[in-house]
């Protein structure tokens, strides 16, 4: 993480990452109930409310992230010039929603859907909601999410 760079932003998120971030995770989590398979989500939006959604699949769940983080970075930077004619400006929050495991306090594995998430001049942050059934339909559970911590700002 670049310290002098998180310390330039604001705490907190506003309503419209959080409804972007919690609908992201709300479709994975339907995703998973049904049983189908998903690589690394992404979700971003510009400050007119335009949402374009990405998926990365081609390679593992490590290079799947990094093409999703370098797809927010270009984004950002491309200033929303290649998204003219009523298509996405440059994005002003993002989500990025994918499957992990997270370690109980036996070290024992339980799966977790990851969320990471940002929005330009705030801090970023992941959180992760535990999950079983997958596939069950309505017999698949999940707990509310919990927080993960900071992560590296990608806007």
């Amino acid at each position: 993480m670049r310290g002098a760079n998180l310390g330039q932003r604001s705490d907190g998120m506003s309503e419209e990452l959080d409804a972007l971030g919690s609908t992201l995770m709300g479709e994975a989590l339907d995703a998973l109930a049904a049983g189908e398979s998903f690589g690394v989500l992404l979700a971003v939006q510009d400050a007119a409310g335009v949402v374009s959604s990405f998926e990365f699949t081609d390679d593992g769940v490590e290079a799947c992230l990094k093409g999703a983080y370098d797809k927010v970075r270009m984004l950002g930077k491309d200033g929303g010039t290649a998204h003219k004619n009523g298509g996405l400006a440059a994005p002003v929050r993002y989500a990025i929603v994918y499957e992990g495991a997270i370690a109980d306090d036996n070290d024992n594995y339980q799966d977790a859907l990851m969320l990471e998430f940002g929005e330009r001049g705030y801090r970023s942050y992941s959180a992760y909601s535990l999950f079983s059934g997958r596939g069950r339909g309505n017999g698949f559970v999940w707990a509310d999410p919990a927080p993960a911590g900071e992560v590296e700002p990608l806007l």
